[in-house]
């Protein structure tokens, strides 16, 4: 935070495999997969504290990293005269020969962070999560509430609890009765039993509250050493947790349309979604929200441009692509290119895709530097595809870095 107010350390948790975003994490970790054209999804976090103020923020990585360090390295670059910084992290096996555990073994592990900073309190924020929010409105809470930790909560549908962590809170609507770690059948809200808060997995700590925690959770040889699956639990039966209602926040810039937007997109059928919410003439999530930047760098590229009667509508078009084919409701990263008469319709192109002369791709998500042949067709055949390529639940179609296409 700036000088005269609360010291806070930003500690992002980014070491997941990420397996339910395969193949685009086949050889990257999930906050370094490409997200709205020029964005990694770690610059969503980043972003949220930079603007916060929180300018001291370490990077918890371990999978597959390489990607992920070269882009904070090369991209997160703070002042360091006055003492501000964005490192990632990686595993150092400070405590033995191990990898983390799970997140909270990735914390213990990496005390150090906390012993040389210092802070009053200590901000631990996931990293593959599209939204943005002003975490000193959650501090804020947090110091008034003199709770250990407060966990951020967001509404979502009874039937999605089991994949969160499911917050039940008291009469106050603050205190935490109820820390369940994807509950298959959890009570609703009082006010709407078709409803439970959901983890964000975003909490700040009280600098003591969270050595404590951790200590003790490192005595218990039963835990699995995971934030919601131990450390959340420990707290709120301990009476030292709150809830943060994230409908409460609001961020410069914000439209009636995107606040309050959050999504996990932990999934190929989210990561599609998340996407589509961009490209409307009233986006589910602005982009353009210049009063609530989110921060990246994609190189020093030409203008996209568009030749050969080449046209897009209803997409976002990054710099260094060339569309002289047809476009619609797509979202392509710096230097694709889209050969005349080629189709491509509500598809996530990542960066140097080439669609080659007549080629039709629809609902694809391609990974970086796939070559798609002249004539060739994804989304057409369901049967072919799904022999060929990875298809989600809902359809998605999915190839890797450098895939080959028939």
């Amino acid at each position: 935070m700036r000088r005269g107010g609360p010291s806070v350390l930003g500690i992002v948790l980014a070491g997941g495999e990420g397996k339910r975003l395969m193949p685009l994490t086949a050889d990257r970790a999930k906050p370094a997969v490409t997200f709205g054209g020029t964005y990694r999804l770690v610059d969503f976090v980043l972003s949220n504290l930079v603007n916060a103020d929180i300018l001291r923020i370490c990077v918890l990585t371990q999978y597959k990293s390489h990607s992920l360090d070269r882009h904070i390295t090369t991209t997160w670059r703070m002042s360091s005269l006055l003492g501000n910084y964005v490192t990632p992290v990686p595993a150092q096996q400070r405590l033995g020969p191990r990898w983390y555990l799970g997140s909270a073994d990735a914390l213990l592990q990496s005390l150090n962070l906390v012993h040389d900073e210092q802070p009053e309190y200590v901000a631990v924020f996931g990293a593959d999560h599209v939204y943005r929010m002003d975490p000193r409105q959650m501090l804020a809470q947090h110091i008034e509430g003199g709770a250990g930790v407060t966990v951020a909560g967001i509404r979502v549908p009874r039937t999605e609890s089991s994949s969160f962590g499911v917050i039940t809170p008291g009469s106050d609507g603050r205190s935490v009765e109820r820390f369940l770690e994807k509950p298959a059948d959890p009570p609703g809200l009082d006010d709407d039993p078709e409803c439970v808060f959901a983890s964000m997995g975003n909490y700040l700590f009280t600098t003591k509250a969270l050595v404590e925690a951790l200590q003790r959770d490192a005595e218990d040889v039963n835990s699995v050493h995971d934030m919601g699956g131990s450390i959340l639990p420990q707290l709120t039966e301990r009476g030292e947790a709150q809830l943060y209602d994230f409908s409460a926040n609001h961020v410069p810039g914000e439209t009636n349309r995107d606040r309050g937007y959050w999504r996990d997109v932990g999934t190929l059928d989210a990561y599609y979604d998340a996407h589509m919410d961009l490209i409307a003439e009233r986006p589910a999530f602005n982009l353009f929200n210049r009063s609530w930047p989110i921060y990246t760098s994609s190189g020093q590229l030409s203008p996209a441009r568009f030749n050969a009667g080449g046209m897009a509508s209803e997409s976002i078009i990054s710099a260094g692509c060339l569309i002289r084919g047809q476009v619609t409701r797509s979202v392509l990263s710096p230097g694709v290119v889209v050969d005349p008469g080629a189709v491509v319709q509500g598809s996530v192109l990542h960066d140097n895709v080439h669609i080659g002369r007549g080629a039709v791709v629809r609902g694809a998500v391609l990974d970086k530097n796939v070559q798609v042949p002249p004539g060739a067709t994804i989304g057409v055949n369901p049967e072919r595809d799904a022999e060929l390529y990875t298809v989600s639940k809902g359809g998605v179609i999915a190839l890797g870095k450098g895939q080959q296409v028939p």
